[in-house]
């Protein structure tokens, strides 16, 4: 089943079989960035466009050397260094950009819905890189593809997700993702970032640590956004890593060979301890690789690659 939409705004969006291909189709990219010139022509002519309105180091990289090795021209904005600064709007600028004929705007704003309002105005294809604490559908994609590189399948496994919840687009993305595919996704962290309902999406809330992880396949850890908290949420960081931060002995509950995920930045000592983190169980590199993969398949299956053009 083919990408019937030109934009990828949501991992809800998606149908199982539309999952299964991305990944397939990342698959067959996955290659292109072992070779000796990771280049392929498969978009040359085509320009994508980041529109970054939040700080960014693994996402906007990730989209734009997938765009390079694809033979893209990729384009980077910021806001920082954008018409913004000016008064300008979100819509203007889109609407400007859109004008000098992109064929891709990528975009992360701290706004949920700033993506799917964009969609309406501009008629070249939108990628949702993280919209406010929405969705972030590429990373979920891209813990998809690591998880069943490793393992095999998604169907039948436990994923645990630990940590701020309320406010992660990464967490309500792969609740989604996952449980689509078949996952039982069991989600914990504080009281105070557990947001009512979350069970909704298709995840059942743990009391603790202790009893999430327990025969947990796979665990995702997440960070605590302190960007996006109006108000102190925890106590203090010491406490939040001794209750709910992940240490080799915490690990002993999960199954034997337990996957480590995590989307990035790492806090070190905070969410995650370095042993863990660089420890045999950890696939936070893997992840980094894969998104790169992820994307090179979003941007041929939206844009119009060809497949000869790819070999």
């Amino acid at each position: 089943m083919p990408l019937t939409d030109k934009n990828l705004l949501s991992i809800n969006s998606l149908s199982i079989e539309q999952i299964e291909l991305i990944l397939d189709t990342a698959e067959s990219f996955k290659e292109v960035s072992s070779r000796e010139i990771k280049k392929v022509p498969t978009l040359r002519g085509k320009t994508i466009i980041n529109l970054f309105y939040e700080p960014s180091t693994r996402t906007r990289t990730s989209f734009e050397i997938a765009a390079k090795r694809m033979s893209a021209d990729a384009i980077n904005i910021s806001v920082a260094t954008s018409s913004t600064v000016k008064g300008e709007t979100v819509k203007d600028t889109a609407r400007n950009l859109e004008a000098m004929k992109p064929d891709c705007l990528v975009v992360r704003h701290a706004s949920a819905g700033i993506p799917e309002m964009l969609a309406k105005y501009v008629n070249c294809a939108v990628i949702n890189a993280g919209d406010g604490a929405h969705e972030h559908p590429t990373q979920a994609l891209l813990d998809i593809m690591t998880v069943k590189e490793k393992l095999g399948k998604i169907d039948g496994l436990k994923v645990v997700i630990i940590g701020d919840i309320a406010h992660s687009r990464v967490a309500r993305s792969n609740i989604i993702g996952f449980s689509k595919l078949g996952a039982s996704v069991v989600v914990t962290g504080p009281e105070t970032l557990m947001p009512k309902g979350i069970e909704e999406l298709g995840c059942t809330v743990a009391p603790d640590t202790a009893a999430a992880i327990k025969g947990a396949d796979v665990i995702m850890m997440l960070r605590i956004q302190l960007e996006r908290q109006g108000g102190s949420l925890l106590p203090t960081l010491r406490e939040y890593a001794t209750r709910w931060g992940l240490d080799t002995d915490k690990l002993l509950n999960a199954q034997k060979e337990v996957i480590i995920l995590h989307p990035g930045p790492i806090n070190r000592g905070v969410e995650i301890s370095s042993e863990v983190a660089d420890g045999r169980y950890s696939l936070i590199l893997e992840q980094v690789t894969n998104g790169l993969a992820i994307r090179m398949a979003l941007f041929y299956l939206l844009l119009g690659g060809t497949r000869e053009q790819s070999d």
